[in-house]
């Protein structure tokens, strides 16, 4: 059998049968094995791509926190977002069929 397959005189050495034995361990059944390592580093890429989603978006509110200290800016969005009004006028709200997009809150006040 050994004639048909050269491979197996290379099984038969203890040495590189605890080998393979080994690699596969490492490999496919160890708790800190390469297929869990790989799951782990794509679980770390999303948390990392969270991360600077998260970042960009604090950055965005701060800005519009730091708009929002003016008295200026504080109506003009509440009178954009809420519609509000001062006394003496009135308030239109006009909307268009063909506008099947609504108005996004995040846009720059």
């Amino acid at each position: 059998m050994v004639n048909h397959f050269p491979f197996l005189k290379y099984l038969g050495n203890r040495y590189v049968l605890a080998s393979v034995l080994f690699i596969l361990w490492i490999l496919f059944l160890d708790n800190y094995s390469y297929l869990e390592s790989r799951v782990l580093d794509k679980q770390i890429e999303e948390l990392e791509d969270n991360i600077s989603y998260y970042q960009k978006e604090i950055t965005k509110d701060s800005i519009k926190i730091k708009k929002l200290k003016n008295a200026d800016q504080i109506e003009k969005y509440a009178r954009e977002k809420y519609y509000m009004k001062r006394a003496n006028e009135d308030v239109y709200v006009i909307e268009y069929e063909d506008d099947t997009n609504p108005k996004d809150d995040t846009s720059d006040f």
